[in-house]
């Protein structure tokens, strides 16, 4: 079975992933195209010589009967209208994140769905499926450094551009580990403070750069992630977790070793999806294997509004300078 995938939004991030379920994976190929930019789905599918419909609109691609499932890679603010549709037509859909730019927008998805009687969302959360992070997982969970204490992490970015502004830092940036440290340490926020130390000097004037952000899980454990999304060498990701009887580092990308001029060095990412590029075809060809078998094992809405209502309670820290509560609504039944 092939399934017909529609894909809203052919951005950086849409065509990208229209490339890898064309080229790389497997079970599924992309029939339909649209995006607020007509030319831009027209370039995609000539770029890769797809056999695809261009739409004027993502409804109307929702709405074609042979499209299987969704792909909504579109701006963010316009991402809980396409997947509540998508849900409402019985359709599976990926969703980038963030799942919506609002607590509120999710908790709709949420409704949507579970008055669907069906899981069909999965969240574009592609960190779990990051080998790095598979086996800092592994070893938290077999106790290979006791209970968690602490973790430091980092998320760091050469450049952001003039429209990027201070809460996207949480949004945009700071969303990915607030998933990923849900499922790394099995637990969930209570609290979130944010605080500024010295502004670079390559941050614009819209952007406060670099952010520290403090949390506190309900177990207890105290995490710290530097944001700093002008660093100017490059992409780079770090997370450290510190235990009762050790310590466990997410391992840097594989990169070659090399001795010349005097000098020993290695060169270091600058792009977040070549960072990722595993990750991303792992949990694509996962979600494609999930519509196959009508069974989604992927980040899910639930995780997309856990991570909302966090980052919601980081934007008010941002702009309290307080420690402010981070009040997670109870799991339901059909998410466990």
């Amino acid at each position: 079975m092939t399934i017909k995938i529609g894909v809203i939004g052919t951005g950086a991030i849409g065509a990208d992933h229209t490339r890898r379920i064309t080229q790389t994976l497997v079970g599924a190929e992309v029939i339909a195209l649209t995006d607020v930019n007509a030319d831009s789905a027209h370039k995609v599918k000539s770029d890769l010589g797809l056999n695809a419909e261009v739409y004027a609109d993502g409804h109307e691609l929702i709405a074609n009967s042979g499209v299987d499932a969704v792909l909504v890679t579109c701006w963010g603010p316009a991402h809980e209208e396409f997947v509540v549709a998508a849900i409402k037509a019985g359709k599976y859909v990926f969703c980038e994140k963030p799942l919506a730019t609002t607590a509120a927008g999710c908790r709709n998805i949420v409704e949507a769905e579970m008055a669907a009687g069906k899981k069909l969302v999965q969240v574009g959360f592609m960190r779990p499926y990051d080998s790095g992070y598979k086996l800092l997982k592994e070893a938290i969970d077999a106790g290979e450094i006791g209970a968690p204490l602490m973790i430091h992490a980092a998320h760091r970015n050469p450049t952001v551009p003039e429209q990027y502004i201070t809460p996207m830092a949480i949004h945009d940036t700071l969303i990915h580990e607030l998933d990923v440290f849900r499922w790394l340490l099995d637990d969930d926020y209570v609290s979130a403070q944010v605080v500024f130390p010295r502004k670079s000097k390559h941050a614009h004037d819209q952007v406060a750069d670099p952010q520290i952000v403090m949390l506190e899980t309900k177990k207890g454990i105290r995490i710290d992630v530097e944001i700093f999304v002008n660093c100017q060498y490059g992409y780079d990701i770090q997370c450290s977790v510190v235990g009762e009887e050790g310590i466990a580092n997410l391992p840097e990308p594989q990169a070659l070793t090399l001795r010349k001029n005097a000098q020993l060095g290695q060169s270091i990412l600058t792009d977040w999806k070549d960072r990722f590029i595993a990750a991303y075809d792992v949990e694509l060809q996962d979600f494609i294997d999930g519509v196959a078998t009508q069974n989604l094992t992927g980040p899910n809405s639930w995780s997309g509004l856990a991570a909302a209502v966090s980052a919601d309670a980081c934007v008010k820290a941002q702009e309290s300078g307080l420690i402010e509560p981070i009040e997670m609504p109870e799991t339901p039944e059909f998410y466990r």
